[in-house]
């Protein structure tokens, strides 16, 4: 795929980041300080979402202010124990592209995401967080704010994903998806192009925008 693009825009967990080892330490902690088994996180969609709607989704809702506080500050210091490293070819894609055209869009808060992204060495211009918006994904709404962040159009952006609720919020929001079989299988994974992650991408900058190279 040869695509020019205004503005790239990149989830961060199983995209940009490896987190999941973390993610599964902190969760199951979690669980088990409020008394969740492995069935009731069955019954729940966890990956590409909010922790808060997933929250939402297990516990009472007099309970969810202080269980969100609760798993944020697990999975914050657990990232200070190095929990996160950078994906393959995320480094040197990010490297490439000028400041302005492209941002993180994450359903973490701001407190975790960049923390994770500065465990990872990644310096992001814009960061959108779940902070930041009132609907996450798979609602359009945080790559819709990021686009009008960066002032591009959002016909002429591409959403790098792992997650179907992120391919989801990409398609929805009218931009070009480009999945990464990091977290999934390819065939759950719904996108313009699949990739097994950013090593397979390439990017130079231009006057108006990016030049996208990836496989069809």
């Amino acid at each position: 795929m040869n695509l020019h693009a205004e503005a790239l825009l990149f989830d961060n967990d199983g995209t940009l980041v490896s987190s999941l080892d973390s993610v599964a330490r902190c969760w199951v902690r979690w669980a088990e300080e409020y008394g969740l088994s492995a069935e009731d996180f069955a019954k729940v969609e966890l990956h590409g979402r909010t922790a808060r709607a997933i929250v939402a989704d297990l516990l009472p809702a007099e309970r969810v202010a202080e269980a969100l506080a609760r798993i944020e500050d697990l999975e914050v210091e657990d990232v200070e124990r190095g929990g996160v490293q950078a994906l393959p070819g995320t480094l040197d894609l990010l490297a490439s592209l000028p400041a302005g055209r492209w941002a993180v869009v994450t359903s973490a808060t701001r407190r975790l995401g960049e923390a994770r992204l500065r465990a990872a060495g990644i310096d992001a211009p814009l960061v959108i967080a779940a902070d930041d918006v009132s609907r996450g994904k798979p609602d359009p709404e945080p790559f819709l704010l990021a686009a009008a962040k960066l002032g591009a159009d959002p016909a002429r952006c591409v959403v790098f994903e792992d997650a179907p609720a992120g391919l989801t919020a990409g398609r929805a929001a009218g931009m070009t998806t480009v999945a990464l079989a990091t977290t999934h299988d390819r065939d759950q994974l719904d996108a313009d192009v699949v990739v097994t992650d950013l090593s397979e991408v390439s990017a130079q900058a231009t006057p108006t925008g990016v030049e996208l190279v990836a496989p069809r």
